[in-house]
């Protein structure tokens, strides 16, 4: 199930480290950002890092696999522009890097959820602005 560009639909703010994390996702391109002092992934971006404080960092690709680390499934929409895709499910991705990302599943309904399912990204562009990573569950 695919998120619609509905009017009025909630967007992120795009801007600092938000807006270069989207301007990769827009080529289609997963990164995330890596701590150059310790090598820890991290995701949402930030300046420091969590696990030593350092500053310093780079935009790091990703696989774009991983597995599903838990979801929901949304029976009533929190907002107006989501109601004609009820029944949907809202996942946390870990990816083969250890990042968690929280997205949508697309090409498969909520009833094949499990723990562990193997997924990859797909890019849902919703409009010039805002292409947006999604997980399909891995064929194969």
């Amino acid at each position: 199930m695919s998120p619609d560009a509905a009017p009025g639909r909630p967007r992120p703010v795009l801007e600092g480290f938000t807006a270069d994390f989207y301007e990769h996702c827009a080529r289609q391109d997963l990164r995330f950002q890596r701590c150059s002092t310790c090598g820890a992934w991290r995701h949402p971006p930030r300046v420091l890092c969590a696990v030593c404080g350092s500053t310093r960092w780079s935009w790091e690709p990703s696989s774009g696999r991983g597995q599903v680390f838990s979801w929901t499934v949304v029976h009533q929409p929190m907002h107006p522009a989501f109601a004609s895709l009820v029944p949907y499910a809202v996942v946390v991705v870990e990816t083969t890097e250890g990042v968690r990302i929280v997205s949508n599943l697309l090409d498969a309904g909520p009833e094949v959820l499990r723990l562990g399912l193997p997924v990859e990204v797909a890019y849902e562009r919703l409009d010039e602005e805002l292409t947006l990573p999604m997980f399909r569950p891995t064929t194969g």
